[in-house]
């Protein structure tokens, strides 16, 4: 499964908008974004890449920033330098509910490699966590040669990779699962999410199958992979909300999953159950 390399606390700063944002607008919030040079702790070895430079790429292909978050630090020397994170939509599609997205993360301080991750985006967040279809996770070190070349080139990998992933969701559209395939997809994301116990042989959830799979957008009534893939998806990362009882019978609520490095990584095992769910059904 894809985690991303860095997690970012509350004490982090962001910005963001339903309009491109433009540098001046992020240099006011997340200003290691335009270091014009690595931490002075980082050694000779380390090569610099400029996020500005990143950031350009995007833009020259359609796609801009309209959000922006950078770590905090004790270190008042290393403010300049820290980890951040931007994501991007083609421009004209910012404010839309369902659409492509880059998300960037990046730091000057040493923090983390460069990673740049591809997926799809259910509705438009102002919080910190990656909400959607993760399909591509392209990391890049700071060190060796050709370093800057390898980030731009996977720029572009990203952005080509996109293709693919507007097929599998029409792909997801055209398929119909029956009650029973249903409840076995929840019950699989259950399992992803809490894991399995294996003294008691059954997923530690404090919720069902039946329960994930309730919706609550009239868009997503239907039995296609694509409406049972957003139910599920809503219900056990992105809003929770439903309620049920732990193991010693106390009653609980099921929270938005609040870890970026979590919620990345459920992402993912969600996309890669409906591919295999697709590939059952015998849609390629």
């Amino acid at each position: 499964m894809t985690k991303l390399i860095a997690g970012f606390s509350r004490k982090a700063q962001t910005i963001s908008s339903k309009n491109p944002l433009t540098d001046d607008q992020i240099r006011s919030t997340c200003p290691a974004v335009y270091a014009e040079a690595p931490h002075t702790s980082r050694s000779e070895r380390y090569v610099y890449v400029p996020t500005s430079d990143i950031i350009k790429a995007l833009r020259k292909e359609g796609f801009a920033p309209f959000f922006a978050v950078q770590a905090g630090t004790r270190d008042a020397d290393r403010f300049g330098f820290t980890k951040h994170m931007l994501r991007f939509r083609h421009e004209s599609q910012i404010a839309l509910p369902e659409v492509n997205e880059v998300v960037l993360v990046a730091s000057h301080g040493g923090e983390c490699s460069t990673q740049i991750l591809a997926g799809r985006i259910r509705s438009l967040c102002t919080n910190r966590m990656v909400s959607g279809d993760i399909v591509q996770d392209i990391r890049i070190r700071h060190s060796g040669k050709d370093v800057i070349d390898n980030v731009i080139e996977g720029v572009y990998t990203v952005l080509d990779g996109f293709e693919s992933v507007d097929e599998s969701r029409e792909g997801m559209r055209a398929i119909t699962l029956n009650r029973g395939e249903q409840l076995a997809f929840a019950n699989s994301a259950l399992a992803l999410r809490y894991g399995y116990n294996e003294e008691t042989k059954k997923i530690a959830a404090p919720i069902t199958p039946f329960d994930v799979l309730i919706t609550r957008r009239r868009e997503d009534d239907g039995l296609t992979l694509a409406s049972t893939f957003d139910v599920v998806h809503e219900n056990l990362i992105q809003k929770g909300g439903l309620r049920g009882r732990t193991a010693n019978g106390a009653k609980t609520m099921v929270r938005p999953v609040a870890s970026i490095d979590a919620n990345v990584a459920l992402n993912r095992g969600l996309w890669v159950l409906a591919e295999e769910m697709k590939r059952l059904k015998g849609a390629h």
